[in-house]
C-alpha cells in the first residue's frame, strides 16, 4: 500500500509540471499587452509600462517567467494580481464560499445518484426506471447555465423560495439554490453509472446464493450489492470533480457567488493573468489529489482489489 502511494505520488510531479506549463503558456500567449489593457484607452508614461513589465516579469524569456512563477507556487506566494492584492489572499477569501458550494452540490449528486440509480435497477424496465432515464437525459443534455438561469428565474423571481442571486450572504443557506442546480446538472451520468452497475451486481451468483440462504432484501441490496455497485461511480468521481470546477465557474458567475469561480471569471474578463494561472493551478492540484483519492478509496469498497507492487 505504501509503495503504491508513493508511486502515484512520483507519477502526479510529471502532470503537474505539464498541466502548469501549458496553463502558463496559454494564458501568457494570448494576444494583446495585459499592462497597457489596465490603463484602458488612456496612454500611459512607457517607463510606469516598463516598470510594470518588470514587476510581473513579463520583460523576461518565457521559460525564466514560468521559473518564478513556479519558485513562488513552491512557496505558496502565487503572485501578485494587477490591483496589487496578493493572489493568496483572494484565494484565502474565495476559496472556503466554493468549497462550500462543491461539498453541497457533490452531496447532493451523490445521494441522488444512489437512490434513484439503485430504485432504477431494482425496478429495471418500470414506470420508475423509465421516467428516471428520461430525467437524467434531459439533464446530460442540458448545459449547466441553462439550468442556472431556469432555476434562478423560477425559484428565485417567480416563486420567491431562494435568493435570485448570493452576494454576500454566501453560508450554507444563501448557497442554497446554486448547489441544488450545479448538484442536479451533474448527477445525471453518475445515476446511470449506478443503476447499470448494480443491474450487473444483481446478476452475480453470489447475490442469488445470499437470497437462497434466506437473506431478505434489506440486507442483501445495500449491504452486499451497493458497495459492490459503487466503484464506478467512484471512478466517475474524478470526471465530475472536473464539471464541477468549469460548472462551479458559470454557476457562480450567473448568481453571484464570491467564490473562486467567480473572481476566476472576472480576471478572465481583466485579462488578469498572474490570477488566472494561479487559481487554475489551484484546481489543477485540486483534481490531482482527487484521483489520488479515487484510487485509493477502490481497497476499501472492494477487499478484493489489491494494490499490486
Amino acid at each position: 500500500m505504501g509503495s503504491y502511494i508513493l508511486r502515484r505520488v512520483l507519477q502526479v510531479i510529471p502532470v503537474f509540471f505539464g498541466a502548469t506549463l501549458l496553463i502558463y503558456f496559454m494564458v501568457f500567449a494570448m494576444p494583446g499587452d495585459p499592462i497597457a489593457a489596465l490603463f484602458g484607452d488612456r496612454v500611459p508614461n512607457p517607463a510606469l509600462l516598463e516598470a510594470l513589465r518588470a514587476q510581473y516579469h513579463l520583460d523576461e524569456p518565457f521559460v525564466v517567467q514560468y521559473f518564478y512563477y513556479i519558485m513562488g507556487v513552491f512557496q505558496l506566494d502565487f503572485g501578485t494580481s494587477f490591483s496589487g492584492q496578493p493572489v493568496i489572499e483572494v484565494l484565502q477569501r474565495t476559496f472556503p464560499v466554493t468549497l462550500r458550494l462543491a461539498v453541497m452540490a457533490i452531496a447532493l449528486s451523490f445521494l441522488l445518484a444512489i437512490v434513484i440509480g439503485l430504485f432504477s435497477a431494482i425496478f429495471k424496465g418500470k414506470l420508475f426506471d423509465q421516467v428516471s432515464l428520461i430525467v437524467s437525459l434531459i439533464f446530460v443534455s442540458v448545459p449547466v447555465f441553462v439550468i442556472c438561469f431556469l432555476a434562478q428565474y423560477t425559484f428565485g423571481v417567480q416563486l420567491g423560495w431562494f435568493s435570485p442571486t448570493v452576494g454576500a450572504d454566501n453560508g450554507w443557506l444563501g448557497l442554497t439554490l446554486p448547489a441544488i442546480t450545479l448538484g442536479v446538472g451533474i448527477y445525471a451520468t453518475s445515476m446511470r453509472l449506478t443503476r447499470s452497475s448494480t443491474i450487473e451486481t444483481l446478476g452475480q451468483d453470489w447475490v442469488r446464493t445470499a437470497y437462497s440462504k434466506g437473506l431478505s432484501r434489506g440486507r442483501v441490496v445495500p449491504v452486499h450489492v451497493l458497495r459492490n455497485s459503487l466503484i464506478p461511480m467512484v471512478t466517475d468521481t474524478a470526471t465530475t470533480f472536473g464539471i464541477l470546477m468549469v460548472g462551479a465557474t458559470v454557476t457562480e458567475g450567473i448568481f453571484n457567488v464570491p467564490g473562486v469561480g467567480n473572481t476566476l471569471y472576472q480576471a478572465i474578463l481583466r485579462h488578469e493573468a498572474p490570477t488566472v494561472v494561479s487559481f487554475v493551478t489551484v484546481f489543477v492540484i485540486a483534481y490531482v489529489f482527487v484521483n489520488l483519492l479515487v484510487d485509493l478509496l477502490y481497497g476499501l469498497l472492494d477487499p478484493r482489489i489489491r494494490y499490486v507492487k
